[in-house]
């Protein structure tokens, strides 16, 4: 299978290195390539240099229209059976792209998650945030995979059977929409957890609101391109709040116990800001390069 593997970034000079890194330093015997897409100079001349000393690392300067244009634009022109998917911003471990490859072998899985870990401890309210939220994606998919149910996917690593058409709507996520495309077509989506990406989260309530809200809105457009009806969101507000009972066995101590309340207030408010930004201010295109700086 020839597969590639393309780190979308933008403005990440400090991290896209160890991005890089991180995908040279895989312990497979498989044969991949990898291609560095961002619109800035700064993140691209970073990169260029690791594709000096290395011939299977490949630069595209993408047009800075937003994230889905640009993998629109490579999707189209990639000849490779398999993508796999992750960010500049994130770093992955040494078993990644063998864990994925290795589910491929299975001709009825056409899309692949990996498993996101959070960077920080439980010891901050953000990272205990984190962590419950992690925890409880690994928690849904685990037990999805194992019951062949429908995977949302993280787009933080993850991987699909190349096809020419495949296009991302631009007020969506290449998440959200694209393990729906296979599924519609009767694939199986499978659940490496064994193929792990290092994720450093937000640290601040602004940033914090920013992220939930763009990634939630984006979800909320699915209903335009597939059936939500017959396969339903995983990432919603009904289902969220089916999990929330879940955060009081998570916690370990009376400041987790505060912790969880004030999450479940965080999230409530997250979900009306996301009401109103897709009823009220009907808001098209999400597709956009916003930096959250807290999580670089």
């Amino acid at each position: 299978m020839k597969t590639t593997v393309i780190i979308t970034s933008f403005k990440e000079p400090k991290t896209i290195g160890k991005a890089i890194e991180s995908m040279l330093n895989q312990k497979t015997k498989r044969h991949y390539d990898i291609l560095v897409s961002a619109p800035d100079e700064e993140t691209l001349n970073v990169a260029r240099k690791y594709a000096k000393k290395n011939k299977k690392i490949k630069i595209f300067k993408d047009p800075g229209k937003g994230k889905m244009f640009a993998l629109n634009l490579l999707f189209k022109k990639i000849k490779s059976d398999i993508l796999i998917l992750t960010d500049g911003d994130v770093y992955v471990n040494d078993k990644a792209v063998e864990e994925i490859l290795k589910l491929f072998e299975n001709s009825q899985i056409g899309c692949i998650t990996g498993r996101p870990v959070p960077r920080e401890n439980r010891s901050t309210k953000y990272g205990y945030w984190a962590n419950f939220l992690f925890n409880a994606a690994h928690n849904i998919r685990e037990k999805a995979f194992a019951n062949k149910s429908f995977i949302e996917c993280s787009g933080y690593l993850f991987a699909f059977r190349a096809n020419k058409e495949i296009t991302i709507p631009l007020d969506t996520a290449e998440d959200a929409v694209i393990p729906y495309y296979f599924w519609e077509k009767k694939y199986k989506i499978g659940y490496a957890d064994k193929a792990l990406v290092y994720v450093k989260n937000v640290t601040n309530w602004k940033d914090w609101v920013k992220q939930k809200v763009r990634t939630s809105k984006a979800h909320e457009t699915l209903d335009k391109y597939v059936d939500t009806k017959k396969t339903p969101r995983v990432k919603s507000f009904w289902t969220e709040a089916k999990g929330f009972l879940n955060l009081y066995v998570y916690a370990n101590n009376i400041k987790e116990f505060y912790w969880n309340n004030l999450l479940i207030i965080a999230r409530l408010y997250m979900w009306l800001v996301v009401f109103y930004k897709s009823r009220f201010e009907k808001i098209k295109k999400v597709d956009n390069w916003e930096r959250v700086d807290s999580t670089k």
